[in-house]
């Protein structure tokens, strides 16, 4: 199989030399150029034909946001990750990229001690992502299979789990990762402002990047959205995400509901994780937790799906086609643990269906 090739664009002449060192460390990843800017990385496309493009943020002449726009206006499929820095700046103009169809994107290395530090930190966050990008196996554990469900089940198919109607939502909670920010930005934009339920949020993103995304979602949803914190009542009609960094958990407190973020250590090599929010919010809601799993690398998601079936709740799933990876929705899909696995495009509705639905009356003693 031949390698991947991969064209970097960075402005530091150390920061491109460290990328290709780090990616051109794994056999299967070739550097065939690298560029100052975007003006010369957009002139060198047609001639070195690149199977990924890493894509600075900050540039001169021309930068990533820039680069991006134009990028994708001849290669519309050609998959970009932007290399952003760890700072305001760099959060909002990665989510911007994100929104303008950049694939995804690896925060570059600070304060991490050394060249070789930061070698391991591209090679550990980046080269998974290339190799996803562009369709190769990227080596993981899976999970057992429960006995449930051998296969995925089609677009809108339910699984049929229980008699009687669904028991009536009282949280809406959203695990996603990779692809997570341009797909929260559509969900968010459909759902309506008197959705009725809270919602909890986790998206893998490291801090000032969550509350850049909660900021953003806020300024494109008619539900009000903004980053978590410790002792926040849940009330309806408002989205809390998980800030970076930290777990998120819901708890009983008296009559409320409230949010508590937590350094605990991560969970599926990630901080927040799915699996923390999903069991906390089985154990506060049962029932009456409605879960959706969304596109992501990894499997982060699965065992607090798990548990929130087990207590009698529901869980939707993003459907391969329209996710960046099918890694953490496939898992659940997979598996059996989805109710229906439906494209992006469908979940608002199917959300707000389940939330709504009529609730038997209750009989007068």
């Amino acid at each position: 199989m031949p390698s991947i090739r991969v064209l970097v664009v960075d402005d530091s002449v150390v920061v491109r030399r460290l990328v290709t060192d780090s990616l051109q460390s794994d056999p299967d990843l070739t550097v065939v150029a690298a560029a100052a800017n975007g003006r010369i990385a957009l002139s060198r496309l047609p001639q070195v034909n690149p199977d990924v493009v890493v894509l600075d943020v900050e540039m001169p002449e021309l930068d990533g946001l820039e680069t991006l726009t134009a990028l994708r206006a001849t290669h519309p499929k050609l998959p970009v990750i932007m290399f952003s820095t760890l700072t305001e700046r760099g959060a909002a103009a990665t989510l911007e990229a994100l929104s303008r169809g950049a694939s995804d994107y690896v925060t570059k290395p600070a304060n991490v001690g050394g060249v070789q530090e930061a070698m391991a930190r591209i090679r550990d966050e980046l080269i998974p992502k290339v190799k996803l990008l562009c369709g190769r196996p990227v080596v993981t554990t899976p999970p057992p299979r429960r006995a449930v469900l051998p296969t995925a089940q089609p677009a809108g198919s339910p699984r049929p789990r229980r008699s009687g109607p669904p028991p009536a939502v009282e949280l809406l909670a959203i695990g996603v990762s990779t692809g997570g920010p341009a797909a929260l930005e559509k969900l968010f934009s459909a759902l309506p402002g008197d959705l009725g339920v809270p919602v909890v949020v986790v998206q893998h993103m490291p801090p000032i990047f969550t509350d850049m995304l909660a900021r953003r979602l806020d300024s494109h949803s008619a539900l009000q959205v903004a980053e978590a914190a410790t002792g926040v009542v849940l009330a309806p009609n408002q989205t809390w995400i998980a800030p970076g960094d930290f777990h998120l958990v819901v708890e009983p407190h008296g009559d409320a509901k409230v949010l508590r973020t937590t350094t605990d250590p991560p969970e599926n090599s990630c901080r927040p994780a799915v699996d923390v929010l999903f069991r906390s919010a089985a154990r506060a809601y049962g029932a009456g937790v409605l879960a959706v799993v969304m596109t992501g690398m990894g499997q982060d998601g699965l065992r607090g799906a798990e548990q929130i079936i087990e207590v009698g709740g529901a869980v939707l799933a993003q459907d391969e086609a329209t996710s960046v990876v099918w890694g953490m929705p496939g898992y659940v899909a997979n598996t059996g643990l989805a109710d229906q696995v439906l494209p992006l495009d469908q979940l608002a509705g199917a959300i707000v269906r389940r939330v709504r639905q009529p609730q038997p009356a209750r009989s007068v003693p």
